[in-house]
């Protein structure tokens, strides 16, 4: 049996994992990101969280065939440096010679939300596509693209970037500078920001109530109160559920993809979520006469699909 570590670095976590040839993650390891602080002590924690899980599984190192890290922002995996990543305060960071200063083997980056999608392509609800595309729902709208079983980063290793994609000129603020971008819609934070609108537009509405009930908004809020009869609920979901689906259709008419899956903790929210917004995109696809279409699916692997991606990245690297 062959091993691999995995190591998914996020703004709040940094956790590492060691999977089997067969996909299973056998032990985690995982601490604090701490940002911000300087960039070789989080390299070195993640070289850490690596060993601790190697430990864990009951191995050593010697046992581990490679490295792999998926990190937010701009990652040359030709050069093994992390080029920008605003959310870590990174830039020019040389994450592949930290690590292996620390560890004697084969370390790969990737983007986090490729590493995530290839998870989901060899391990999960991509399982046997050809082409797929990952759409993740979180803090923003993170994407991942994979051409012919391969990862498609661009020329500049920062492609699939489909939350920056405008879907509303002139729309709202999103935090890459443009206005209207899918992200400033589609994300959880698009979510809630309607949901804050539609308060301050209908202060008699239940969103009001449950808000001051749970302390706060969440993407769930203007959900909750759609079940619960509220008017204006409803319109916040319909108007969330018309953007999410112009932003897949969209990138269904660019890839074509087999399979496109999307994932984050909004697409908890089941079939009030993906039956109106997979009726908008057939009627909308370029493709709708085809007899065959792309099939928009749930994401299987939740949070572990960034650690398996990222521990085969040396193989689709090498492939």
């Amino acid at each position: 049996m062959k091993y691999y570590v995995g190591i998914d670095l996020g703004g709040t976590n940094i956790v590492a994992g060691v999977v089997d040839e067969e996909y299973n993650i056998i032990a985690k390891a995982s601490t604090k990101t701490n940002c911000p602080r300087p960039e070789k002590e989080i390299a070195d924690d993640m070289a850490k969280m690596a060993l601790q899980a190697v430990e864990n599984a009951g191995l050593t190192i010697d046992q581990i065939e490679w490295i792999g890290v998926g990190t937010p922002g701009i990652a040359n995996s030709e050069t093994g440096i992390i080029e920008y990543s605003n959310n870590l305060g990174f830039k020019d960071t040389p994450m592949v010679k930290y690590i292996q200063e620390t560890i004697d083997k084969p370390v790969f980056i990737e983007n986090d939300a490729n590493a995530a999608a290839y998870g989901e392509f060899v391990a999960g609800a991509a399982k046997g596509a050809k082409n797929a595309v990952c759409i993740t729902l979180g803090t923003g709208v993170g994407g991942g693209i994979i051409i012919d079983g391969k990862i498609y980063a661009g020329s500049n290793f920062a492609g699939a970037e489909i939350g920056h994609t405008v879907i509303e000129v002139d729309g709202a603020q999103c935090s890459c500078g443009r206005k209207g971008c899918f992200e400033a819609y589609s994300s959880a934070t698009g979510l809630i920001r309607m949901t804050k609108e539609a308060m301050e537009q209908f202060p008699d509405s239940k969103l009001n109530e449950m808000a001051s009930e749970k302390g706060k908004v969440t993407a769930r809020t203007s959900f909750d109160c759609m079940r619960a009869g509220d008017k204006y609920a409803k319109d916040v979901v319909d108007k969330y559920i018309k953007y999410l689906a112009a932003g897949i259709t969209n990138t269904i008419n660019i890839f074509q993809p087999d399979i496109l899956c999307i994932g984050g903790g909004v697409c908890n929210e089941g079939d009030p979520l993906l039956l109106p917004m997979k009726e908008l995109v057939k009627k909308e696809v370029y493709t709708r006469n085809s007899p065959k279409n792309c099939e928009i699916v749930i994401a299987k692997l939740g949070n572990d699909a960034g650690i398996i991606g990222a521990a085969f990245i040396g193989r689709a690297n090498k492939d």
